[in-house]
């Protein structure tokens, strides 16, 4: 059973917004941020509170601009999803998930060192240029569920 529902769309749409994202960052860089997108759909908390789809989750708006920067820019839309990173979405919604990002709901490049939080929130690793937070302890049950 996979991690969340989803469609051959919303694949190909996280697929998009997985190499957006992470291309420079190779496989395993992908993946961390395919598994940050399902874990807010799985999420149902804090910012992610609401969101049922992938969709949502990729054009999520938070204040005034797009939760994600490939979005804002426009990257997610510049290339086809290619079989490698459709192959590596569907892995990360059917069940892939790692440390750093094991149950982390953000992450960023600060361009510098990793800040010990990020908007109040505990630093859990990084990963080549992306640091990446999870949830303070009892404040999103739905991050640490499978």
């Amino acid at each position: 059973m996979p991690r969340v529902q989803y469609t051959d769309s919303d694949v190909a749409l996280m697929a998009r917004m997985m190499r957006a994202e992470a291309e420079g960052e190779g496989k395993l860089g992908m993946l961390m941020v395919g598994n940050v997108i399902v874990n807010r759909r799985k999420a149902n908390c804090l910012d992610f509170e609401g969101l049922r789809t992938i969709p949502q989750v990729i054009f999520q708006v938070q204040g005034g601009n797009y939760s994600f920067e490939a979005v804002q820019k426009g990257n997610v839309f510049y290339n086809r999803a290619r079989g490698v990173e459709k192959r590596l979405a569907k892995q990360t919604l059917d069940y892939w998930r790692q440390h750093p990002s094991k149950f982390a709901l953000w992450y960023f490049n600060p361009y510098a060192a990793c800040p010990p939080t990020w908007y109040d929130q505990p630093f859990s690793g990084q990963f080549k240029q992306h640091c990446y937070y999870e949830p303070k302890a009892n404040t999103c049950e739905g991050a640490y569920i499978w």
